[in-house]
């Protein structure tokens, strides 16, 4: 099969899958009930370091086995696609994944977005631009909010559009980490930005390719990027490591507005289980100790029903990039 090594799996993620991939099959003959896996496989996209995503998801994938009475296995996906490629080729059931390719599960595959992200009241964010260098890209003296965290340009509120004039200082081959083309707030809102700048985006920057938001924060602060894309405002994933890095690292534009990230689950699961699976992460979600390891994982304050049609803004500017 062309999807078989889309994740990056450990050992016990490779059995599940291996066992899902033979429990899976869709209805049995003669039946129109869909013959529901004994296990099932959460796709993690690539959002902060790999490396310890699969631990801090750990409490939410036991939830969901004690929730469901069957093994749940995080695992996460080598980039933003081969997550959601992983859900079309029955390699994972459940994905928690950005807002594209929440459409792109749902689009392409038939999966079900059951549930979107709350972080604190907001439904939708901004990408940021950021940098080392505020006397270039600072129209104004950068100004500290409650954390000592430093924005300039009207960023402060995280409501984007704003600052979006100073942009069309990021030229010259100036070095800027992006996530992968798939990231809404890595790469696609933040390169369509510079576009309609007047930006040209192959020729004008110097890509300095990243795979999570922590980690272009970290590349503008140790000076390996002059400019980084992110969500608003991924600094806070490195503060504990970095408590200097609201000084080093300064917001100075935001993009329009993104949906916020979700859950979808495969179509080819049962409604009572995708049901089953929907009310286990809403209801968790809503419980201090759940809030907690969902900040932990995505910044995440809750979750709520998902609203499909806000999803196709999303789209559209990956359209607009060609990535459609």
């Amino acid at each position: 099969m062309q999807h078989k090594a889309l994740l990056a799996l450990g050992a016990a993620a490779v059995a599940a899958i291996a066992l899902t991939g033979c429990t899976s099959g869709g209805a049995p003959s003669g039946s129109s009930t869909p013959k529901d896996p004994d296990s099932l496989v959460l796709a993690l996209v690539p959002s902060q370091d790999q490396n310890t995503l699969v631990d801090t998801a750990k409490p939410l994938t036991d939830m969901l086995s004690q929730a469901l009475g069957i093994p749940v296995t995080g695992v996460v996906s080598k980039d933003y696609g081969a997550a959601v490629e992983a859900m079309g080729a029955g390699q994972a059931q459940i994905g928690f994944l950005p807002s594209l390719q929440l459409w792109q599960a749902s689009d392409k595959y038939g999966a079900k977005v059951v549930l979107q992200t709350d972080r604190n009241g907001a439904i939708s964010y901004a990408a940021q631009f950021m940098t080392n260098n505020p006397s270039k890209y600072c129209a104004d003296t950068p100004v500290p909010d409650k954390n000592g965290m430093l924005f300039c340009n009207g960023t402060a509120s995280g409501k984007g559009p704003a600052g979006l004039d100073s942009i069309k200082k990021v030229t010259g081959g100036v070095k800027v980490a992006e996530l992968g083309a798939g990231s809404p707030a890595g790469y696609i809102y933040p390169i369509l930005a510079l576009k309609n700048a007047g930006i040209n985006t192959d020729t004008d920057i110097s890509a300095v390719p990243v795979t999570g938001n922590d980690a272009s924060v970290l590349a503008v602060y140790n000076g390996d990027a002059e400019v980084g894309f992110s969500f608003w405002d991924a600094r806070s994933t490195v503060a504990k490591d970095k408590p200097d890095v609201g000084q080093k690292v300064v917001v100075f534009a935001l993009t329009d507005m993104i949906p916020n990230d979700g859950v979808a689950v495969s179509g080819e699961l049962s409604p009572q289980l995708q049901d089953k699976i929907t009310q286990a992460l809403e209801d968790y979600s809503n419980t201090p100790e759940g809030s907690k390891e969902l900040q932990a994982i995505y910044s995440i304050t809750k979750l709520a029903p998902a609203d499909p049609s806000s999803l196709d803004v999303v789209a559209d500017a990956a359209s607009k990039l060609g990535l459609q």
